[in-house]
């Protein structure tokens, strides 16, 4: 039932809103899936992680490895698997002195887009280049996809399809430096690699606003009162603990029908052939 779903996902919202110094906000940019000649794997750009208790950040890309190591910005596509690798290195690194963290993310679920796909880069860069270092790799327990939490809590249909950039609009977020998909997919191919990782951020902190609304219950969707709680006496249970108004409407009825209750079962009786 969607009440059920509802309840589960307020449930994990309360547990994150308590102790948010245990939950940590991930997304990455990568290659256009749609240009990836023979089947290989999208190439990452950057990765960035948000501490949602105080909006610290960490970050890891192409651009940042490619300065340290004396690479102009032009020269990174003929580096590019050295780069990528000491990035990924880098988060694998920080993934192990954070392995008790739960990480909030979007749609990061398989190996097209996700941690999966974050290792199978890893992987196939490190056997390219003989590297020892191993894989660090997040339990599934561990992490929370912020696209499902939403859908539960709010019923399927609460944004429609992009759902970013459409919430975004919905709450008048406006983000500075964010891109769109089809944006992101130009910025690679131009070599843009600073506005890729710029969009990165911004994203993670849009991810931050939709938590953080989702939490206080004020993010704004298209979704109507079934769409969120469903259809049951449960349901209705569940809005009068929630909604102070409800209770108020509720406690009302109740003060009503019990002080009246003679009254009203009589005329019943009277109309009852």
């Amino acid at each position: 039932m969607q009440i059920e779903k509802h309840k589960e996902a307020c449930h994990i919202l309360s547990k994150i809103d308590k102790n948010p110094l245990q939950y940590l906000i991930i997304h990455y940019s990568c290659e256009s899936f749609l240009n990836l000649p023979n089947g290989t794997s999208a190439r990452i750009t950057s990765i960035a992680i948000r501490y949602f208790e105080n909006g610290q950040t960490d970050s890891f890309s192409i651009h940042k490895t490619a300065e340290r190591k004396g690479i102009p910005l032009e020269d990174i596509k003929q580096y590019y698997d050295e780069l990528e690798l000491d990035m990924l290195k880098e988060y694998m690194t920080y993934l192990a002195h954070h392995q008790n963290f739960f990480f909030i993310h979007w749609n990061m679920r398989d190996g097209n887009y996700g941690f999966k796909a974050i290792e199978h880069r890893y992987l196939v860069l490190k056997n390219k280049k003989n590297d020892s270092d191993m894989l660090q790799i997040i339990p599934d327990t561990n992490k929370i996809d912020l696209s499902i939490l939403l859908i539960k809590k709010y019923g399927s249909q609460y944004i429609e399809d992009p759902r970013i950039p459409k919430l975004v609009e919905k709450n008048q977020l406006n983000p500075r430096d964010f891109l769109t998909g089809t944006q992101e997919a130009t910025a690679f191919e131009q070599q843009e690699y600073i506005k890729l990782h710029l969009s990165t951020l911004s994203k993670t902190r849009v991810l931050d606003s939709f938590l953080s609304m989702a939490i206080e219950n004020t993010l704004k969707t298209n979704s109507k009162f079934v769409q969120i709680y469903g259809y049951s006496p449960q349901a209705l249970w569940t809005v009068s603990n929630e909604k102070w108004y409800f209770a108020l409407l509720f406690a009302i009825v109740s003060f009503i029908l019990g002080k009246y209750s003679d009254i009203i079962v009589s005329s019943f009786i009277r109309l009852v052939p």
